[in-house]
């Protein structure tokens, strides 16, 4: 699959847009919450500025579809999370995280629903995986409210954790997700 040029997307709450350096900041402060980054594999704790740069520095112009990031802006609020996609093992993977205070709004839904909508329209993909932490419960609710499936159980390192945690394996498909849609 081609490279994608700078991709942003509107929902009726937000703006999905391409990660820039001016998030740095934001990414930071919310990253370096435990809350947040004890739900997540690839996030060190603590998070600092400079890691935020650094991640922000990969995010290069015309990454493929199954590499692309989306940062999550609620108008009047600013930046919130992120979605986004990177390749594992078996396909494309769904990763999503939000700052505390966006929390049990209904954000992330919109979101990844926008994300899915975009990536199965991008991409010839018929499979997304995801998962969870077993004890991120918000997380799995909403794979399950859009139609992601259990897999399985595995582990998975947990850098902010320092330890192999205890993962929710999930998958969507394309059909299951276009039938949801119509």
């Amino acid at each position: 699959m081609e490279g994608c040029m700078s991709v942003s997307l509107t929902t009726q709450n937000l703006l999905l847009r391409q990660p820039e350096l001016g998030d740095a900041e934001p990414i930071a402060r919310f990253l370096n919450d435990f809350g947040v980054a004890g739900n997540l594999a690839r996030v060190p704790f603590p998070y600092h500025l400079s890691d935020a740069k650094g991640w922000l520095r990969t995010r290069a112009p015309n990454l493929p579809v199954e590499e692309i990031t989306f940062s999550i802006e609620v108008p009047g609020e600013g930046f919130a999370g992120h979605v986004g996609y990177h390749l594992g093992p078996q396909g494309p993977i769904l990763g999503y995280w939000l700052g505390r205070p966006f929390w049990g709004r209904g954000v992330m839904t919109e979101a990844v629903i926008a994300s899915l909508d975009w990536f199965f329209g991008a991409s010839n993909h018929d499979v997304v995986y995801s998962g969870v932490f077993h004890f991120n419960l918000a997380s799995l609710a909403i794979q399950t409210k859009l139609g992601f499936t259990q897999t399985g159980r595995s582990t998975l390192l947990c850098l902010a954790r320092d330890a192999e945690v205890e993962h929710i394996d999930t998958k969507l498909t394309r059909s299951v997700w276009k039938a949801r849609t119509q």
